[in-house]
């Protein structure tokens, strides 16, 4: 991808690793770029990002990024903030550059990064949060390869509590995860209080995960799955 660099006093550190340029998907109802931060805390053995969340550093600054936006004014609504993991970046000084341009910001997190996401709320820059709901307690360990669940924990309620727009959605991989799998996500989210959408999305082998794994060949029995929130396939 050509963009432009350029350099001014936000940030001169080549964080971002890729910018999608357009995407109607990505953003509910929303014309949008995706903005892909480098690295992650978590390697979640299904996860097809594998370059961005092993990559040390990245393509693009910051200040590549606002300088893109600059060309996209009146022709895009909105930024998505992905990665690897963007939170685990310090996000306020782009966040509020961002919406000094117009755009509205949508996050995609895993919800590790409980303080950051806690300065973005207070401060009214993050307009829309996809959060990634990766397994229940008793297995996110062993797919996240991480011990991030109490801070994922804390995000979850924070959200649930304190902010509005934002949806919950897990990546299904029938070997990974079960119907008691995603039966126990889904009380555990009533049980919080969250009666949105809950989003399930289906693995899709690109042939790259972290784990080298395939396609499944445990099946899967949706009609054994809750009725207690609505399930939206993706």
């Amino acid at each position: 991808m050509n963009i432009k660099k350029e350099s001014n006093s936000l940030n001169t550190k080549k964080s971002v690793f890729d910018i999608t340029k357009f995407t109607h998907v990505d953003y509910p109802d929303h014309l949008a770029c995706i903005v892909w931060f480098s690295g992650c805390n978590m390697r979640c053995d299904y996860c097809y990002n594998k370059e961005i969340v092993f990559a040390k550093s990245g393509n693009y600054t910051t200040n590549d990024v606002l300088e893109f936006l600059k060309t996209r004014i009146n022709l895009l609504e909105a930024v998505v903030l992905s990665g690897g993991e963007a939170s685990s970046h310090d996000l306020v000084d782009l966040c509020k550059a961002i919406k000094k341009l117009g755009f509205k910001i949508k996050l995609d997190t895993n919800g590790t990064y409980f303080s950051q996401i806690k300065k973005l709320i207070e401060l009214n820059l993050l307009d829309f949060v996809a959060l990634d709901y990766k397994a229940p307690e008793n297995k996110f360990t062993q797919i996240t390869h991480s011990n991030k669940y109490n801070d994922f924990s804390k995000t979850l309620d924070l959200l649930i509590n304190e902010f509005k727009d934002f949806e919950v959605r897990t990546t299904l991989h029938n070997d990974l995860l079960n119907t008691d799998d995603i039966n126990a996500i889904v009380k555990d989210l009533t049980t919080r209080g969250y009666n949105k959408n809950y989003y399930i999305q289906r693995f899709q082998d690109t042939g790259e995960s972290i784990a080298g794994i395939g396609l499944a060949s445990n099946s899967f029995d949706e009609s054994l799955l809750s009725n207690d929130l609505n399930i939206i396939w993706r």
